[in-house]
């Protein structure tokens, strides 16, 4: 589920005002445990994953693949955005188009850095992938995402019930190419 087409693979790195967007290295390791780990980011997610488990099958540089990006604060990692090609999804309206998905470590939380980093992962899009739409999927019990999705420019297309809870698919319109990107 993560094909991008033929895009070159990593993007030189995404600065945003107080953010980088890279590719993941063997330093992140750890962080990507965290991130996997912890109850607070998979309270609407299914659950955390064992750290033992993660700690034995996590390669050396983890989620390293086209549309993986660490979300640097600093020189260290405080989150993941992901971008794949829904190939497969619970809802038809959104196969075959590119999904927006993003973590954060709850250290991270509540200072405005999903949104930062999510516009500048959509901005890069945008640029090499012009045309297409965007869609997000969340449980609609978590606010914060469904905040997030409205001000990242997601509208509703339907709500369907899955992983025991009422999900929410949003869909961001395609930008326009234009001559200047």
């Amino acid at each position: 589920m993560n094909e991008l087409g033929t895009l070159a693979w990593p993007p030189v790195p995404i600065r945003a005002e107080r953010l980088v967007l890279r590719a993941p290295e063997a330093r992140d390791r750890a962080a990507f445990i965290d991130l996997l780990a912890s109850p607070d980011v998979h309270t609407y997610l299914g659950g955390p994953r064992p750290r033992d488990e993660l700690d034995r099958e996590l390669p050396t540089v983890p989620e390293r693949w086209p549309g993986s990006f660490v979300v640097d604060l600093d020189g260290v990692m405080i989150g993941q955005i992901l971008l794949r090609r829904a190939t497969e999804h619970r809802r038809p309206a959104a196969v075959g188009m590119v999904d927006l998905g993003y973590l954060f470590l709850p250290r991270a939380w509540g200072s405005g850095y999903a949104a930062e980093a999510c516009a500048a992962a959509l901005d890069w899009f945008d640029g090499v992938l012009p045309g297409e739409p965007v869609v997000l999927a969340t449980q609609t019990a978590n606010v914060g995402s469904m905040r997030l999705a409205a001000k990242l420019g997601f509208a509703e297309v339907e709500r369907f019930h899955a992983w025991g809870a009422e999900q929410w698919l949003g869909m961001r319109p395609p930008v326009a190419p234009s001559d200047d990107r």
